[in-house]
């Protein structure tokens, strides 16, 4: 089983990812462990992504692919693999349906995790308070929050219909307890 979970900073994506592969076996595939890997390898395809890394610039959607591909013909991916985190373009998305047509690999769901951008904006002032300085990230404030919502709705955002277009977006409500929501992917994964 392949899945795609989207939504915005915030939503718990990387949470139900977590839950889905303890609960289905599946692997969760994050860009910036995939990325990282591929440099430590040292191959051609890492040399060129850590040119691009050490430039400070975003990486270039067919080498962001060809490690996607890459990784998931690993053994650990038979089972599926949860993709958090991308694709964030219609541009990749459509380049990720290319990908995994060409390994005859099905993409079996698109989730987004829903969730008002205020809530979320609440949610990070609550971490922020319940958190000991020492134990906080540096970019976990509401301020950078705002940031990248503001680029989520911009860049991210517009591939929602994308999916929806090829009838395979589905939406759970994730303002929701962690465990409800669950139970809402759960679902959607059950029905199909």
């Amino acid at each position: 089983m392949n899945i795609i979970l989207l939504g915005p900073p915030g939503a718990g994506k990387g949470t139900q990812a977590k839950i889905l592969v303890n609960e289905q076996g599946l692997v969760q595939l994050s860009t910036g462990d995939m990325l990282r890997a591929a440099v430590v390898s040292g191959s051609a395809l890492g040399q060129e992504a850590k040119i691009v890394m050490d430039a400070g610039k975003l990486m270039p959607d067919d080498i962001m692919i060809q490690i996607i591909s890459d990784r998931i013909s690993q053994q650990d991916c038979e089972n599926g693999f949860i993709l958090d985190g991308f694709p964030r373009t219609t541009a990749q998305a459509e380049a990720l349906d290319r990908m995994l047509g060409a390994k005859i690999l099905p993409l079996d769901h698109v989730i987004e995790i829903s969730v008002n951008d205020t809530v979320l904006v609440d949610r990070i002032n609550i971490r922020v308070a319940e958190t000991p300085e020492a134990d906080r990230r540096d970019d976990d404030n509401a301020e950078t929050l705002k940031h990248r919502l503001e680029v989520y709705h911009e860049q991210t955002a517009p591939i929602l219909p994308y999916y929806e277009s090829r009838s395979m977006l589905k939406k759970v409500d994730g303002m929701q307890p962690i465990d409800d929501v669950s139970k809402q992917i759960e679902a959607i994964i059950t029905a199909g």
